[in-house]
């Protein structure tokens, strides 16, 4: 016969997957509820709506199923900071998670880094749309926002909260179930960065090496435009990763765009593909309007040797947000825009694999 006692015993060597603490032990099962062979529980964790939290629901279902329950019904609620930070310390004493340094060779994650020769050619847009589109298919999706003077991911994303601090691990922010780190997270009311060099390129070490970012398929890198000094060491900091360079339709843009692309060769970077950025504006009547003229992408893929894996076109995602909420850069699926960012995550992922 099914009991409480026994469901919490079938789970009780089951881990919350950021505190490594026992569900049971720890009293994150909140409610237990069952109605002859239906139970139902509810269950806090350290951070909800993540890849890790799907998991633990899948394997939480079977394991109650296998004790003998028709159905199981699921609720999760987020942990207080203040139980956080007890639960971190209790968690301590058990084996910590291996924080994986995403610039090491042996990290098994693709690195992808977004570039440009300049700014306002919609690299930051490209980076998040890539992202979601690739989160979509399914893959295990982090993004750095390195862009450390003009950061706008987080805007970009609609996140309003900050990583938090856990024991002694970082957990980036996650949103539609992609992870995020970003300067932004670190800047308050919006404010100039400062800092120099040294300071900058230590807080994105920290990003790629002392962070928890678990498993990863890939990270998207919003790198800083153009080839200056910030640029190159992060081209320098990253020595395997692969490169797709932003431009617009604009000869000139091109023509720019094509530095970023000359020194991801130098610094043995593998160029993936020209993405031509407000390519044109689709009109009603199916025809399209070229504003900023055409064959800039088309040439700066023939000067790298590379090809042109995307024309994305000028528009804005049509969103329905409640006051006070956030009108993200996200492009939804089944949109024209939100479909060709997911041909190009299909086509990315072919390359890399």
């Amino acid at each position: 016969m099914l009991t409480e006692e026994k469901i919490r015993q079938v789970l009780k060597d089951v881990r919350e997957p950021d505190l490594n603490v026992s569900l049971v032990e720890a009293g994150l099962i909140r409610e237990c509820r069952l109605k002859e062979n239906h139970v139902s529980l509810k269950i806090a964790l350290a951070q909800t709506g993540t890849q890790e939290q799907m998991q633990l629901q899948q394997q939480v279902v079977q394991m109650v199923k296998e004790a003998g329950a028709e159905t199981v019904g699921l609720r999760f609620e987020a942990l207080s900071e203040e139980e956080l930070q007890k639960l971190g310390a209790q968690g301590q004493g058990q084996a910590q998670p291996n924080v994986t340094d995403l610039l090491s060779p042996d990290s098994g994650t693709t690195v992808i880094s977004i570039t440009s020769g300049k700014g306002g050619v919609g690299k930051s847009t490209v980076t998040v749309n890539l992202a979601t589109a690739l989160q979509r298919l399914g893959k295990k999706v982090g993004v750095v926002d390195a862009d450390i003077y003009g950061f706008s991911v987080p805007d970009m994303m609609g996140i309003d909260e900050r990583p938090r601090v856990v024991g002694e691990v970082i957990h980036p922010v996650v949103v539609q179930g992609v992870k995020v780190m970003s300067m932004g997270f670190f800047v308050e009311d919006n404010s100039p960065v400062i800092w120099r060099g040294p300071m900058l390129g230590k807080m994105l070490r920290n990003f790629f090496g002392e962070v928890e970012w678990g498993e990863l398929d890939y990270l998207i890198l919003d790198l800083p435009p153009g080839t200056g000094d910030v640029a190159l060491d992060v081209h320098q900091m990253i020595p395997h990763s692969r490169e797709i360079i932003v431009t617009t339709p604009h000869t000139t843009a091109a023509f720019v765009a094509a530095r970023a692309g000359a020194m991801a060769l130098k610094t043995n970077h593998e160029i993936l593909g020209v993405v031509e950025n407000m390519s044109y504006y689709p009109l009603p009547d199916g025809t399209k309007d070229y504003i900023f003229g055409q064959g800039g992408g088309e040439k700066l893929a023939e000067n790298l040797k590379t090809e042109l894996v995307a024309q994305i076109p000028l528009g804005q995602p049509k969103q329905d947000v409640a006051p006070g909420e956030h009108r993200t850069a996200i492009y939804p699926e089944g949109s024209l825009i939100g479909d060709i960012y997911m041909d190009l995550a299909k086509t990315l992922d072919s390359k890399v694999r």
